[in-house]
């Protein structure tokens, strides 16, 4: 049996649901991480009945629902007057997770300050606090999508949680793209918290302030993009010493893949799942 499962990231198949499981089974993922926020799959757009129906339409094709997304963009969660909304809406996204037999939901929050001082952090804290109760309560997970800061930034902010029902998506690309962290350092220093992973890969070309990445300041930057995804093995991240890492840590959850670029998405995950296969027991 693999150490590891592969999913895929359903929406880069650029397709309906329908369309984009069969096309899940016949590259060969075992799960799929389904967007939440809007459209057919979103929590207000399925009832009881529906949401049975989706993970019946899942199981049919022989796989497993990996995570959900929940990312509900605007800043994540940096603006304390959006935050009540938002808190609410990522809690029904929750429950549709469990209804579809996942505990995770992955996020992006926004940026974690480095330094706690800034007046952003306790925002963060008060917010991601709010979803770590529901979460705890609920024996899930909202997982932090990394990328917008460094490992060990997050690492701190979420110790002063005290729960792990606020969690670590760890993505590898964003990493080596954004902030420069070595991923499978990171699963390291990550390792108390990692419940979801994403294979994506990816080069930096310049460094750009992540606030100005994720846009939690104006940029005046119009040159071309600091950062480039590319498929699996094409870019900076280094597989098989994060695969070790992950391996070392215990984690034999996902890894599924994100492709969010290309004019090929197919084929770009089939070579992904094909890479990957490689490199798993």
């Amino acid at each position: 049996m693999a150490d590891f499962s592969i999913g895929v990231l359903l929406d880069g198949f650029r397709k309906d649901v329908k369309t984009a499981l069969a096309l899940a089974e016949q590259v060969g993922a075992q799960g799929v991480q389904i967007y939440a926020t809007e459209g057919e799959t979103a929590p207000e757009n399925l009832p009881p009945a529906k949401r049975r129906e989706l993970l019946d339409m899942v199981k049919s094709h022989g796989l497993a629902v990996s995570a959900l997304c929940g990312d509900l963009g605007s800043g994540g969660f940096s603006r304390a007057e959006a935050n009540a909304a938002k808190i609410e809406r990522s809690k029904r996204i929750l429950d549709l997770a469990k209804d579809l037999e996942t505990n995770v939901v992955t996020t992006h929050v926004g940026v974690i300050p480095e330094n706690p001082a800034h007046p952003r952090y306790p925002v963060l804290q008060e917010a991601c606090g709010a979803l770590a109760e529901y979460a705890d309560s609920l024996g899930a997970h909202f997982a932090i999508e990394t990328g917008p800061e460094t490992a060990q930034t997050l690492k701190i902010f979420l110790d002063s949680l005290h729960s792990t029902g606020v969690s670590v998506n760890l993505d590898p690309a964003n990493f080596v793209m954004v902030t420069g962290d070595d991923p499978a350092a990171a699963v390291a220093t990550l390792k108390d918290y990692i419940v979801h992973t994403h294979a994506k890969d990816g080069v930096r070309h310049y460094y750009r302030d992540p606030e100005e990445v994720y846009g939690m300041v104006e940029s005046h930057i119009v040159t071309s993009p600091s950062y480039e995804e590319l498929p699996l093995g094409k870019g900076s991240v280094d597989w098989d010493a994060y695969l070790a890492a992950l391996r070392g840590i215990g984690y034999r959850g996902f890894l599924t893949i994100e492709r969010e670029v290309g004019e090929n998405p197919y084929a770009d995950i089939a070579h992904a799942v094909e890479f990957l296969r490689a490199r798993i027991r």
